[in-house]
């Protein structure tokens, strides 16, 4: 199927893709980053634009750099240039733990960190990393930039705080230098989306939690923090008995009416998966954590 006719540009600045979503804010708008959930859409149907600007080619959009205390990464990044910086993976463990589940490399080629996050699906892999990492979404508009703390960007399905006016230019990470990122995910078989994925974030000293963040997509409609699962590790030992006891507290706190609930999986099963998926992402922190220190 093909898409219907529509107006095509090309920003080359941040200030020319503003310019052109403010010229054209009484039509239908969409911005095109790596393509790989838009393209689809307008080609079944489920997206019909009057106008596209593509925001790929914005140079100040790519990139990674380390930025103070923590890691910038241009919203236009894609996930290939991510896994292929040794700055993402020092300092943003657990994203680019995620980064490295999407897709297959033909995707990671072309899809960009900014476009996942905008396009707010839940059952997309960076949510609960994001979330995990604590990340800043840094968003520009008319009226200049604004720093969007991750916990308040995702509002549901396909939806998040960025306003019709706005698009998201960079994301900022804290340094987490000191601890281990890990991302497990049951994947879709029929697309490899994540049924449900979960996001670790734990730092120890020695064999103490000292602090820990856990993120899952795919469960609700939009991402989430699993507080029943960082509070379960919060100044315990990094063990097995640990792991379990917070794994089995992965749903705690949430609506299980609003779980997601369709042909692959039932609400029901979802809840099971994300207790067992949390229990394989905090597993692997504890194979990867600093080992005790040696007695004197």
């Amino acid at each position: 199927m093909f898409p219907d006719e529509l107006d095509y540009y090309e920003a080359s600045t941040v200030d020319e893709a503003l310019e052109l979503l403010d010229e054209h804010s009484m039509q239908e708008t969409e911005l095109l980053a790596g393509g790989h959930s838009l393209l689809p859409a307008m080609k079944s149907g489920l997206s019909s634009p009057d106008v596209l600007i593509d925001i790929g080619n914005i140079d100040a959009m790519h990139g990674v750099s380390v930025d103070g205390d923590g890691l910038s990464i241009g919203a236009m990044t894609r996930y290939s240039d991510l896994l292929a910086s040794d700055a993402a993976r020092e300092h943003a463990p657990a994203l680019t733990a995620a980064v490295a589940e999407v897709g297959d490399t033909q995707v990671r080629n072309r899809g960009t960190v900014g476009g996942n996050l905008a396009h707010a699906d839940p059952a997309s892999d960076l949510p609960g990393a994001a979330l995990a990492s604590d990340a800043t979404l840094v968003a520009a508009g008319p009226t200049g930039e604004r720093e969007i703390p991750v916990d308040e960007f995702f509002f549901g399905m396909y939806a998040t705080a960025l306003d019709p006016d706005e698009l998201l230019v960079r994301v900022e990470v804290p340094s987490a230098a000191d601890a281990v990122g890990t991302y497990a995910k049951k994947a879709s078989p029929s697309s490899g989306y994540a049924m449900v994925g979960v996001a670790a974030l734990v730092e120890t000293d020695g064999d103490t939690v000292r602090s820990a963040s856990v993120g899952a997509n795919g469960v609700l409609d939009h991402g989430v923090r699993l507080k029943g699962v960082e509070d379960e590790l919060a100044g315990a030992t990094l063990d097995a008995d640990t792991v379990e006891a917070a794994a089995s507290r992965a749903s705690e706190g949430l609506d299980s009416g609003m779980m997601l609930s369709d042909l692959q999986a039932s609400a029901e099963f979802r809840e099971r998966l994300l207790e067992v998926y949390t229990k394989r992402a905090l597993q692997e922190t504890t194979g990867r954590a600093d080992p005790p220190a040696a007695a004197d």
